[in-house]
């Protein structure tokens, strides 16, 4: 083994703003490093979500076969029914499925665009 994962880094042009997003549905504390590094920090410390300062961010399309869509986080939840909710009041917007289908997992995008799922 080289090393263990440190941290999962999102671009963002509001990286505070997006990383009080994730703390709703994660929990964990925010740092404010400075304006261009936020982290949410889990109790367990790591790994731990960054977010870094990108004035020009660009989302990436959903879904998408060119290659724009690079990475997106899976998130566990007990019931998608109630996640759905939670996650609309805290700002998500869900993305349907091109087949129209949502059986096991849905598809949201957080405030700066980035796919993420939920999973049961």
């Amino acid at each position: 083994m080289i090393g263990t994962l440190h941290a999962i880094v999102l671009e963002s042009a509001s990286p505070e703003e997006l990383a009080k997003f994730y703390q709703q549905i994660l929990g964990g504390e925010v740092f404010v490093e400075d304006d261009d590094w936020v982290e949410l920090v889990s109790a367990d410390g790591d790994p731990r979500l960054s977010f870094q300062l990108s004035p020009g961010h660009i989302p990436p399309v959903w879904p998408g076969d060119d290659g724009d869509q690079q990475s997106h986080l899976d998130i566990r939840v007990d019931d998608l029914a109630v996640a759905h909710e939670q996650l609309l009041a805290a700002g998500a917007r869900p993305v349907d499925r091109p087949d129209g289908q949502n059986t096991g997992f849905r598809v949201y995008l957080d405030p700066s665009g980035h796919p993420f799922c939920t999973v049961d």
